[in-house]
C-alpha cells in the first residue's frame, strides 16, 4: 500500500488517458469498449482527486488530431461525452467538480456540445476541483490562439507591445488564473507529450506508466503521485 504525504500533494495534475484501445485488443474486446472502460475509471480518478484535495485536474480526453479516426469511432466518443453530461455530472456536482473545457467545441455534433456547456453551466459555482477537460484541443492552435489574440489588441491599441510578458501571454490561454500542472501522468507506456498544454508544462514532472488508462485505478494514482513526491523541484534555480 502506497503512504502518501498529504501535505505534498499536486496541486495541478494532468493525464494523458492513453491506452483505450491497446486494452479492448489485450482483451479480446471491440474498441469502443475501450473507451467506455476508460469513461469509468475517469469518474474514478477524478472522484481520488477530490478525495485527496487536488486542486486542478487536466485530462486529455480529444485531441484535434482524434478528428482523423474513423467516422465510426468518433461517432461513439461523442455519444460517450453526451452519456457523460446526463450521468456523470450530477455526482461530480455534489462533490464539488467545476467543469471546464479546454479546446474548441464548436464542430462537436449538437447534443454532445449542449450537454457540455449544459455541464459547464451546472457546476460553475463549485470550488473543490477544477475538472478541465480537452476536447478537441491541440497545444499549438492554443499558443497560437493566443497570439492572435495578443496581435489583435495590439493592432487595435488596446495593448502596448511592451505589456506583452509571460502572465499576459498564459493570461491568453484556456488555463487562465490556474497554476501550471505539476505532474503529468501518461498512462500506456508511451513518452511524449503529443500536442499537450506545451506552454504551461516547463516545469511540469513527468511520470509514465505502462498500465494501459481502463486499468489506471486509484492505486496506479497513488503510485504516480508517490514518485512525484520524491522529487526535488528545483525550477531551474539549483
Amino acid at each position: 500500500m502506497v503512504v502518501l504525504d498529504r501535505n505534498n500533494i499536486p496541486r495541478h495534475i494532468a493525464i494523458i488517458m492513453d491506452g483505450n484501445r491497446r486494452w479492448a485488443k489485450k482483451n479480446r474486446k471491440f474498441k469502443n469498449a475501450g473507451h467506455r472502460e476508460g469513461m469509468l475509471r475517469f469518474r474514478e480518478i477524478v472522484e481520488e482527486c477530490v478525495k485527496l484535495g487536488v486542486d486542478y485536474l487536466t485530462v486529455y480526453a480529444f485531441s484535434t488530431e482524434n478528428w482523423g479516426r474513423e467516422n465510426e469511432e468518433i461517432t461513439y466518443l461523442m455519444n460517450l461525452l453526451l452519456e457523460f453530461s446526463e450521468t456523470m455530472i450530477e455526482p461530480l456536482n455534489t462533490a464539488g467538480v467545476r467543469i471546464n473545457v479546454f479546446g474548441n467545441i464548436e464542430d462537436f455534433p449538437p447534443k454532445s456540445k449542449a450537454g457540455i456547456k449544459k455541464s459547464i453551466d451546472i457546476t460553475s459555482g463549485n470550488q473543490k476541483l477544477n475538472l478541465n477537460i480537452a476536447l478537441s484541443y491541440g497545444g499549438r492552435n492554443e499558443i497560437v490562439t493566443a497570439a492572435r489574440k495578443i496581435a489583435l489588441a495590439v493592432k487595435d491599441n488596446k495593448m502596448a507591445i511592451d505589456d506583452i510578458d509571460e502572465q499576459l501571454f498564459s493570461d491568453c490561454l484556456y488555463s487562465k488564473g490556474q497554476s501550471d500542472p505539476d505532474l503529468l501522468i501518461r498512462t500506456s507506456g508511451e513518452q511524449r507529450l503529443s500536442n499537450f498544454m506545451l506552454y504551461q508544462m516547463a516545469y511540469t514532472e513527468f511520470y509514465f506508466t505502462e498500465v494501459l488508462w481502463p486499468d489506471f485505478k486509484a492505486e496506479e494514482l497513488h503510485k504516480a503521485i508517490a514518485e512525484y513526491q520524491k522529487r526535488a523541484r528545483r525550477f531551474g534555480k539549483e
